[in-house]
């Protein structure tokens, strides 16, 4: 199941794609309009603004921006660094491959053939969307 933190990073970032001219915008105002607490929003904006998909401004007509076009933005990237592995089992997993503690022959394992399908197809589709493929 997806996490808030991600649920809330994606919908987030859609909100600042949107933004004509790519102006900063409070964190009160992304919280307000997509629901989130502002609390959990400043950490999830400073998470993204550490990975180089966000920009700060401070002061009078400060907040967060986008500093890359929405076009550049990938979804598998925002994907890995708001939730981690894309992988639901640690052994079917690219990045962050781990043996099952419990498994006796990976090769035949059923669940882990399963399970790296399941990782294949989400993949395909992360990679294959942009922020600009899902803001607009």
């Amino acid at each position: 199941m997806l996490s808030k933190k991600t649920k809330y990073g994606i919908k987030a970032l859609t909100f600042l794609a949107r933004q004509e001219n790519q102006t900063p915008v409070q964190i009160a105002e992304i919280a307000k309009s997509e629901n989130i607490s502002i609390k959990f929003l400043e950490s999830i904006l400073l998470l993204l603004r550490h990975s180089g998909f966000l920009g700060a401004k401070k002061g009078k007509g400060g907040g967060y921006y986008l500093i890359k076009d929405p076009k550049e933005i990938n979804m598998a990237k925002v994907y890995r660094i708001l939730e981690g592995p894309i992988a639901l089992l640690p052994c079917a997993s690219h990045n962050f491959y781990e043996k099952c503690d419990d498994c006796t022959d990976e090769a035949s394992c059923a669940v882990r053939k399963l399970m790296m399908e399941v990782r294949d197809n989400t993949l395909m589709i992360l990679e294959n969307n942009t922020l600009a493929d899902i803001a607009f």
